[in-house]
């Protein structure tokens, strides 16, 4: 898969792509990543990529043109000749242009597992006070937010979109089971308990047999040597060998902590 940032900060990726499942990802060909300098695409002697915004308000914004050839220079695509909505080329279908933006869409793991099918994802980081909002309805197929906060730019944003959409690749995780039992994830791929194949259950907004849903949960606590860590104990069911039990234990206690931490997951459900 091919990941293309945009951004005016280039340098700042020279850290969060250069370590764990990213920079395995990157050494072993699985994805490639190309960091592109917007003020590369200027033409102006001062690279300048913002300029102060129609009808007033504070600071700058990011101009439309810089961006728009950007794209079109990393798609092999050259600007319509007429412009306008229609005569502006679309990515091919394999392809996602991404605009971070504290007023996009939530990011969620569907979101990722969506981006995850496609070949390439072009991320466009916003900065300053936004991006011109051509951009986001004429040249962006997805606008995305990671949060309801707001971010100085969107470096962040793309390095955190590279991280949940590379885990979701095959191969990228040395267990490729690590991806499904974890909180968000749809987990509908039938796994093996050793005794039986079962489909992992309570991982997802699903119809039950009785056309009620099941909620999305976090995920289940996990615990690891020693099994007596000053006091604290694993719990027993853990250690006793049963899978049914240890698997009605997990589900149980992911519940729980779905209510204490985040009930939102659970609202409009019996749970």
């Amino acid at each position: 898969m091919k990941f293309d940032v945009v951004t005016i900060f280039p340098e700042f990726f020279a850290g969060p792509l250069h370590y764990g499942i990213v920079r395995r990802a990157r050494e072993s060909g699985l994805i490639d990543i190309h960091v592109h300098d917007l003020r590369q695409f200027t033409h102006d002697r001062h690279k300048t990529v913002d300029d102060r915004p129609f009808g007033g308000g504070e600071g700058m914004v990011l101009k439309p043109e810089p961006i728009f050839r950007a794209v079109e220079t990393i798609l092999g695509e050259d600007a319509p000749p007429n412009p306008g909505r229609d005569a502006l080329h679309k990515p091919p279908r394999d392809t996602a242009i991404v605009l971070l933006s504290a007023s996009g869409k939530m990011f969620v793991q569907e979101t990722a597992q969506q981006f995850a099918r496609l070949e390439r994802l072009v991320l466009l980081c916003g900065r300053y006070e936004g991006v011109d909002e051509r951009v986001a309805e004429y040249l962006a197929t997805d606008e995305i937010s990671i949060g309801n906060f707001v971010l100085s730019g969107g470096e962040l944003a793309a390095a955190l979109v590279i991280d949940a959409v590379t885990r979701l690749l095959p191969g990228a995780l040395g267990n490729e089971a690590s991806s499904v039992h974890e909180s968000f994830s749809p987990g509908q791929k039938l796994i093996s308990t050793g005794q039986r194949t079962q489909l992992e259950i309570g991982r997802e907004n699903q119809l039950t047999g009785d056309g009620s849903s099941r909620p999305l949960l976090l995920d289940y606590p996990h615990y690891t040597r020693p099994a007596d860590f000053r006091g604290w104990k694993v719990p027993e069911v853990l250690i006793s060998g049963n899978h049914e039990e240890i698997r009605r234990w997990r589900h149980r206690v992911a519940l729980d902590k779905t209510r204490r931490n985040r009930p939102d997951l659970l609202a409009g459900t019996n749970h």
